[in-house]
């Protein structure tokens, strides 16, 4: 993908899993799921996002996650990732960790005819998403591989 600021430079690997990152860092804080975040930013959104990831990284990621709640106007909602069964779940993974399975995903699913700021939308609408998501199995644990087919199977088994 090219960066829309600058169409010499490449959007990198990096630059995906920072975005899928704070997606997660602002779902979580928000209680609202992935997706939510993903679609309100928009296509154009989200491929600027991505085209400044190697600036934004370097900015501390709180003061990110507000900028882009306001920037397109995020609501809070009541959906908790992190509402998990103790005896289930005795660790939830982290945002980052979250960031990279996400970023895994959609590049192990990408298709020639899209670009990441596509395929981000086309992962986190996918139905999968909501047992990745579910922290009380071990889905978002599984090899990426696993999930990439799971992902196109829309479910585990």
């Amino acid at each position: 993908m090219k960066n829309v600021f600058f169409p010499d430079k490449q959007i990198s690997t990096d630059d995906l899993y920072f975005v899928c990152y704070m997606i997660e860092r602002i779902a979580r804080k928000l209680k609202q799921p992935n997706k939510y975040v993903a679609d309100s930013m928009g296509h154009n959104g989200l491929a600027q996002k991505l085209s400044l990831a190697d600036t934004l990284h370097s900015e501390k990621p709180i003061a990110v996650e507000a900028d882009w709640i306001d920037e397109y106007y995020l609501q809070p909602g009541n959906y908790n990732v992190c509402n998990v069964n103790p005896e289930l779940c005795t660790m939830i993974p982290t945002a980052a960790q979250m960031g990279k399975v996400y970023k895994r995903l959609i590049i192990n699913t990408l298709r020639d005819d899209e670009d990441y700021a596509d395929a981000i939308h086309r992962v986190y609408n996918n139905p999968v998403c909501e047992v990745i998501d579910n922290y009380n199995c071990s889905a978002y644990y599984e090899p990426s591989p696993y999930i990439a087919k799971m992902y196109y199977t829309k479910t585990f088994f």
